[in-house]
């Protein structure tokens, strides 16, 4: 198999970002190719977390199998940091993307483990608090049918939405378990993978449990620890900063406007818009978790509408932590407040939002980490790479629409000869219809309008000649256009590329653990 490592593609900001150009400089404050700017963002987390501070850190991050505990106490005892990444719940672990953030941020931190001669932890966050559950309660895979296909689990809290790590599975969802786990193939690694899905995805855990035990078990070998938005120490450690943000909506609100008035002005536009009197924080309520905006003297909850005050959210936030929490733009803040982060590890999406975020993390007395792209990865099988060369064929080909594909590559086997023709005829048509209309109209000048119409039916014809050549071509390559359309569907399912589509257990249940090791191997950091 092929590891074809590079770069996810993103909006004109990102790719300035990755290209390092001076224009968004000034939005991300350090740069990810620069050893310098790790040992400056190192020396701004020494100003934050002496000891006490990374012991408490230490606390919010869970241990997944095969990973070395002592690694946690060199942490602490040696002044380490973290290298972030993170993603919402996925059910059955979600598309390949989850691993290949997990595995980026490992290659960079023991990258910069030798760099810095301290210790450098990844840790994933799953940001269980999330409550997109039409995002979360699905999974794609490629079936032993060679069809791509869609388990959902039904939304049961399909009038709220809670958060997800509110939400137990239930004994509802085993069909459609049991329906993935019998579009994977009959191997000599199956039965392990089908132990490890039954076993997190029982009808008494959440889609956050069953996310965790997969991703812990599968990638903690690698020296991968977790920890999870809705962890009791991550919420001890963060509630303050909460109530701040909340206290100084208003303010805060103002900062984020600033900085989105200048990258406007610089020509790109916002990953995260920015909502007129919405604070960034999501409060619990009777419609499940609820955007909460500022309203006379308190706050209005978006969806249910009710009004509270600053003194209701603490009293209830006292009550349960776990009631009060942040959105997309105040996570990575809370994220660097809880744990010394170095580095996050991020998307396209996320770089594009922490360009955002640059003065917004000073007005919490924090410095942004480096932001730094995850590594994307195209996975060739041997049998897709045979199909390629067949047909002499670019991978980025494959992702237009299919009956492009199939029109285009029948063209090119269209024989020399017949396109020459046509193209021929095509030339002299408009030739001598311009020149039998400019005769023709010396005697009559209507009669040009005449030619003008001969002309057009002619091409038309020739027209129709053509796309009914195409379609025998079409019929005499039916079994290459499959081979072709096979190869899109691996590469390119649904037309995106596939690691925003396809599920891991693909490639587990077919190669085993080893997959994931050459995976691993297969990923570069560069500083």
């Amino acid at each position: 198999m092929e590891f074809i490592v590079g770069y996810p593609k993103g909006s004109p900001l990102v790719s300035d970002y990755l290209a390092n150009k001076d224009q968004v400089a000034d939005f991300f404050g350090r740069s990810f190719l620069s050893v310098g700017d790790f040992q400056s963002k190192a020396m701004e987390v020494d100003g934050r977390f002496g000891r006490a501070e990374r012991e408490l850190a230490a606390q919010a991050v869970l241990v997944p199998p095969g990973a070395d505990e002592a690694r946690l106490e060199a942490f602490v005892e040696k002044g380490g940091y973290m290298v972030t990444t993170g993603q919402q719940p996925g059910l059955l672990g979600g598309p390949l993307y989850n691993i290949y953030k997990a595995f980026t941020a490992a290659r960079l931190a023991a990258e910069l483990e030798e760099r810095l001669e301290k210790p450098v932890i990844p840790l994933f966050w799953v940001s269980s608090e999330d409550h997109d559950w039409d995002e979360a309660g699905h999974t794609e895979i490629i079936g032993v049918d060679n069809k791509i296909h869609r388990i959902e689990l039904e939304n049961i809290y399909s009038e709220t939405d809670p958060p997800i790590h509110r939400i137990q599975i239930g004994s509802a969802a085993q069909d459609q378990i049991d329906e993935f786990v019998q579009l994977l193939p009959d191997t000599e690694f199956s039965s392990h993978y089908i132990k490890l899905i039954l076993g997190s995805f029982g009808p008494e855990k959440t889609l956050a449990d069953g996310f965790h035990l997969l991703l812990q078990e599968l990638l903690g070998r690698f020296g991968i620890f977790f920890t999870d938005a809705a962890h009791p120490s991550v919420k001890a450690h963060s509630g303050r900063m909460l109530l701040e943000e909340l206290a100084r909506s208003e303010e805060l609100e103002a900062i984020l406007k600033r900085t989105g008035e200048g990258l406007s002005l610089a020509g790109y536009e916002l990953q995260v818009p920015l909502l007129e009197g919405g604070v960034n924080l999501f409060l619990e309520g009777s419609a499940g978790r609820e955007r909460l905006y500022r309203e006379g003297d308190g706050f209005r909850l978006r969806t249910s509408g009710e009004h509270v005050t600053l003194r209701d959210v603490k009293e209830r936030q006292a009550e349960d932590p776990l009631i009060l929490s942040p959105n997309v733009l105040l996570r990575p803040v809370v994220e660097s407040g809880v744990f010394p982060t170095l580095s996050y590890v991020g998307g396209p999406g996320e770089i594009a939002y922490f360009a955002q975020l640059g003065e917004y993390f000073q007005a919490h007395g924090l410095e942004m980490p480096v932001v730094y792209p995850r590594c994307g990865v195209t996975l060739v099988e041997k049998k897709i790479r045979k199909i390629l060369d067949k047909f002499k064929l670019r991978m980025e080909f494959l992702q237009k629409p299919f009956h492009e594909v199939a029109s285009e590559v029948a063209r090119e086997g269209m024989p020399n000869e017949v396109e020459e023709a046509i193209e021929g005829l095509r030339g002299s048509v408009a030739t001598c219809t311009e020149e039998i209309g400019q005769a023709v109209s010396s005697i009559d000048p209507t009669l040009n309008a005449a030619a003008a119409q001969v002309r057009s039916q002619t091409l038309s014809a020739l027209d129709e000649l053509e796309r009914k050549t195409l379609q025998a071509l079409k019929r005499e390559n039916q079994i290459g256009l499959n081979q072709l359309e096979k190869a899109r569907l691996h590469l390119y399912p649904n037309g995106k590329p596939a690691e925003r589509i396809q599920n891991p257990f693909y490639f587990l249940t077919r190669y085993g653990g080893a997959f994931l090791e050459e995976l691993y191997d297969s990923l570069e950091v560069s500083l």
